[in-house]
């Protein structure tokens, strides 16, 4: 009677092992419409649930920033909630610091990286003839800084400060995402926006093909290392961005434009258990081909990129470091 007894005690805990198990929900918070963000999210999902035995659902959102608080306090462990996310190091930085407005009286100190995803490159946006060569000409102008709650936003005001760009001294502040944005420069309702995506990003692609119809030209702003206020920003939030290239093959654009790139980040939090971390990142990497195919700015989504920052600010979550271990990239 007692061996029965423990025989049926242990079918009871393995079933109810299973069940948990099957009941995991993983949300991939994304970034909004016309951005890299929501593709590459909703790639990412597609793979987990195909893969690694989770259900996983993108959900559009206005990315890093609204992701970092989605991640704080919307995930459920007690229901086998969890949230993944595409997040920019920039606004994780200052979310795991206190040092953005949003959390400085609840630092996201439980976030944890799961691997780095591709650099995201600053675009300020504008059309030739604009007036527009350099961030302190903004001034005067109608712009729009991006959506309330992302990363581009947050690489905005970051920019204009180190510019000594006052909000108030703009013409007009518009606060749109990426489609909406392209849409409002060739309507001709804002004269630049900021947009900080992965190359190419489609609106952009879009807007290009939709002034050179109206006979005008796609121009953008440059930062080039030697700029002041990518010094700036440099002197103030050193580690955060590197020099990078829009390249005039990009949109067809007269010449190369030098900017600031942001790698952007794969994330969860410490309430992830370990295994699912592992496992979510083991299916990832597995059908990377998938992934690269899907997002074309996914292809620096490798081995070698995703562990770049071991060791920085911001703790790798452990699932993923098994994986990234078990394959000899990291020791």
């Amino acid at each position: 009677m007692k061996k029965v007894l423990m025989v049926v005690l242990a079918v009871l805990m393995f079933t109810g092992t299973v069940y948990a198990q099957g009941k995991v929900s993983l949300m991939v918070a994304t970034g909004g419409l016309g951005g890299v963000y929501y593709y590459y999210g909703s790639s990412v999902a597609e793979i987990i649930s195909k893969n690694a035995g989770y259900e996983a659902t993108a959900i559009q959102t206005a990315a890093s920033v609204d992701n970092i608080m989605l991640l704080q306090k919307r995930e459920d462990p007690k229901s086998n909630l969890f949230y993944l996310s595409t997040i920019l190091p920039d606004s994780a930085f200052l979310a795991f610091m206190g040092q953005h407005e949003k959390f400085k009286d609840t630092p996201a100190k439980e976030l944890r990286i799961m691997w780095a995803m591709y650099p995201n490159f600053l675009h300020i946006v504008t059309k030739q003839g604009s007036g527009i060569q350099k961030v302190a000409d903004l001034k005067g102008k109608r712009v729009s800084t991006g959506a309330p709650g992302s990363g581009t936003e947050v690489e905005a005001f970051m920019v204009l400060e180190a510019a000594g760009v006052k909000i108030s001294e703009l013409a007009k502040q518009e606060r749109l995402g990426a489609a909406e944005s392209a849409e409002a420069l060739a309507s001709g309702t804002i004269d630049a926006y900021f947009w900080s995506g992965g190359l190419p990003t489609a609106s952009i692609t879009e807007l290009a093909t939709t002034l050179s119809r109206k006979g005008a030209k796609l121009d953008f702003v440059s930062l080039s290392k030697e700029d002041p206020v990518v010094q700036n920003i440099n002197k103030k939030f050193p580690g955060v961005c590197e020099p990078g290239v829009i390249g005039k093959q990009v949109y067809s654009t007269e010449k190369d434009v030098p900017t600031l790139a942001f790698w952007n980040l794969f994330m969860c939090t410490e309430r992830l258990p370990e295994d699912i971390g592992y496992k979510v990142t083991k299916a990832v990497f597995e059908n990377l081909s998938q992934l690269h195919s899907a997002v074309k700015p996914s292809k620096d989504t490798n081995l070698e990129s995703a562990i770049k920052f071991v060791n920085g600010a911001i703790p790798y979550h452990p699932g993923a470091l098994k994986y990234f271990k078990e394959v000899g990239a990291l020791k």
